[in-house]
């Protein structure tokens, strides 16, 4: 996945995240602002799962 491209189409793939990932609240996704790292490391927190697969399962958005 293309960091950059995260970064620059994030408003619209808030959206995306937030359907698959729905614990992420708005005020975090706003934090996060489109890092990538930030983002797996959230998702890693709040769902209890492993990097690994919070990166597998963030390539699979299609971003």
């Amino acid at each position: 996945m293309n960091t950059d491209r995260i970064e620059g189409n994030w408003k619209q793939i808030k959206g995306r995240i937030q359907k698959k990932w729905g614990k992420l609240t708005n005020d975090e996704l706003d934090v996060i602002d489109g890092d990538r790292q930030r983002l797996l490391g959230r998702i890693q927190e709040i769902y209890g799962i492993k990097r690994e697969v919070a990166e597998k399962e963030l390539n699979m958005l299609d971003l």
